[in-house]
């Protein structure tokens, strides 16, 4: 008797496991993060240049980019100052070790340009990645030189999201995280449909318990 009572409360116990797991909500955006309106896209500066597809990164940074502006929520930027969010893409190459160059500004966001106005063409130029307020290499390494390195990555591609705080904003957890084969592939990139659909959810969600 007493054997089978210690069955049946080891069932009941594991059930309101099984229970408590299912009823889990989903952990959906903070506030601030939803009012966010500019966005700075970005290859992660960790990662190298893949040798086989050097731009790889690059053009999955400009998807990503024109899939936003597709959305029409976010309006992408080019200087970290003025960024409320900062989203960091890597492509993954299903390979935990891959042969990769480092030192090259391939990886770095492109000069700003401004399209032309009333007053005439304006451009902005700038080199080297976004630099961060307190950063005084503005993004990259004045030494630094290319290189050949293996790269010690994720398999699939990366997709992530920060808040875009004064100081080091890559530094401070990462508000989302998104990683997927093909997560970055073009046009439809997956990685952006996945976070407008989240921003949709947090949305609903914010309304309803205010």
């Amino acid at each position: 008797m007493l054997r089978r009572s210690s069955l049946t409360i080891s069932v009941l116990l594991l059930s309101c496991v099984v229970a408590a797991g299912k009823d889990k909500k989903k952990v959906l955006l903070p506030a601030d993060v939803l009012r966010a309106h500019t966005v700075l896209v970005m290859v992660d500066p960790q990662a190298g240049v893949d040798v086989q597809d050097p731009n790889a990164n690059n053009d999955a940074r400009r998807d990503v980019e024109n899939a936003l502006v597709k959305w029409g929520r976010l309006d992408p930027v080019k200087d970290a100052y003025t960024a409320d969010l900062i989203i960091t893409v890597r492509k993954g190459h299903g390979k935990m070790a891959e042969p990769a160059i480092g030192g090259t500004p391939i990886n770095n966001t492109p000069p700003v340009m401004v399209q032309p106005g009333q007053t005439g063409i304006s451009v902005a130029g700038r080199s080297g990645n976004p630099g961060f307020p307190g950063d005084a290499s503005n993004g990259q390494s004045p030494s630094s030189r290319p290189s050949s390195q293996t790269e010690l990555g994720p398999t699939q591609d990366m997709f992530v999201v920060y808040r875009g705080t004064p100081f080091t904003p890559l530094d401070a957890p990462a508000v989302w995280r998104y990683s997927a084969k093909d997560a970055l592939a073009s046009p439809d990139v997956p990685a952006v449909e996945a976070f407008r659909k989240l921003v949709a959810e947090s949305e609903k969600q914010l309304a309803t318990n205010p």
